[in-house]
């Protein structure tokens, strides 16, 4: 019995490390078509309806996300400000917690699950009904046909849908904190001033198409190795959310210390408070 746990173990470890060797090929294999005229006219033909697929189409979800957000985080942090009589500096630690983290973070999921998940589902199922096997014998190379114009629409659409966000994000902390919840408008907004910087909102964009790009990555890399049927296409898809999900939740936390670090040394400590 432990030796075929043990076996089980070593199999399962030699899978993960394959599958982590073919994906970073993929990559490899993606941005080489990237450097080889991908942004021509021609090419570009492929990007523009990807764009619309990623694009307009969130436009409704991430508007929704990001609004409520703002709600949420002005009803939650306005009780913990007044008790210590520092309710007119509300707007500065919604508005910098909303452009710096909580709107790219939550544009990059609402973006894994609902363009993720369409895009390892067409691939996936091009892949089982051998439609890329029938573009190779064409002479045309999946990655380029498929991948690097999804690709792109990710990285490109992921920060303009982050801003969106975030300005959604602003309005409704601004609309609770001021209209309902009774803040003074000229503090609140010189806080919120005070607190959001060029760096914060440049942070920001940063991460949003470095997640852009982890999405595109690992939505087609997942529907390029789907199992075979329904069954493989669908547990596809949850493996790329669920991948797509974590991978942003580590690129994050690996920018917050950078960004920390490089922001200190060059600015020092700075306080809104």
């Amino acid at each position: 019995m432990p030796m075929r746990a043990a076996e089980k173990l070593g199999r399962n470890t030699l899978n993960l490390l394959a599958a982590f060797g073919e994906f970073w090929n993929f990559v490899g294999r993606t941005f080489s078509w990237l450097g080889r005229g991908s942004l021509r006219w021609k090419n570009m033909r492929l990007v523009l309806p990807q764009m619309y697929e990623v694009g307009f189409k969130s436009v409704p979800v991430i508007g929704i996300t990001g609004a409520f957000i703002g709600m949420v985080l002005a009803i939650e942090a306005y009780t913990q400000f007044r008790s210590i009589g520092q309710e007119n500096r509300l707007g500065g630690i919604i508005n910098v917690s909303v452009v710096k983290q909580i709107g790219p973070v939550l544009a990059a999921v609402m973006l894994a699950g609902r363009v993720g998940g369409a895009l390892t589902a067409e691939l996936g199922t091009m892949n089982v009904t051998e439609q890329l096997d029938a573009l190779r014998v064409m002479g045309a190379d999946p990655i380029r046909v498929l991948v690097v114009p999804r690709f792109l629409a990710c990285i490109v659409l992921l920060p303009i849908l982050t801003i969106y966000s975030d300005m959604l994000g602003v309005i409704g902390g601004w609309l609770v904190s001021v209209k309902s919840l009774g803040i003074p408008e000229d503090p609140y907004w010189r806080y919120s001033a005070a607190a959001v910087d060029n760096w914060q909102i440049f942070e920001g964009l940063v991460k949003a198409t470095f997640f852009g790009a982890a999405i595109g990555l690992i939505s087609c890399y997942k529907g390029f190795t789907c199992g075979a049927g329904a069954q493989g296409v669908g547990r596809a898809c949850t493996e790329s959310f669920v991948t797509s999900f974590i991978a942003i939740i580590v690129l994050n936390f690996f920018f917050a210390k950078v960004a920390k670090d490089w922001y200190v040394s060059l600015y020092g400590i700075r306080s809104i408070f």
